[in-house]
């Protein structure tokens, strides 16, 4: 609850909440921290999405709405990092569609996959 409010506060500024996410990566282990920098190049890329953290994961929202995030392996123990999308998200497909994908390492085909993703998630 206390990160939460954190999130709050700090989002009162684009800025502000950019810095938080770039404080957040940079706290990342190696593996994590690649991947979450990749995505966050792509995601700010974006027209419309701005930065900040949600539930402690970097994120990107449109109209103050999370549409999609980037969870670390190691929040979770896991050994893959989830870049997931919210229900914002305009990846309707259908009856059934993913909202999540593991990401172990990422190569150009990937990037591009994942961009293709994220703008189609913005609307």
């Amino acid at each position: 609850m206390k990160e939460r409010a954190r999130e709050l506060k700090a989002s009162a500024t684009r800025e502000e909440a950019e810095k938080e996410v770039l404080a957040k990566i940079a706290s990342m282990t190696d593996a994590d921290r690649s991947i979450a920098e990749r995505i966050h190049a792509i995601a700010s890329a974006v027209p419309g999405l701005s930065a900040r953290l949600w539930y402690g994961s970097p994120a990107y929202a449109k109209d103050g709405k999370v549409v999609v995030f980037f969870q670390e392996s190691t929040k979770f123990k896991v050994r893959y990092g989830t870049l997931g999308f919210s229900d914002e998200a305009k990846l309707d497909d259908g009856s059934v569609w993913p909202t999540s994908y593991a990401i172990e390492k990422l190569t150009a085909g990937d990037e591009a996959k994942i961009a293709a993703l994220i703008a189609k998630a913005a609307g």
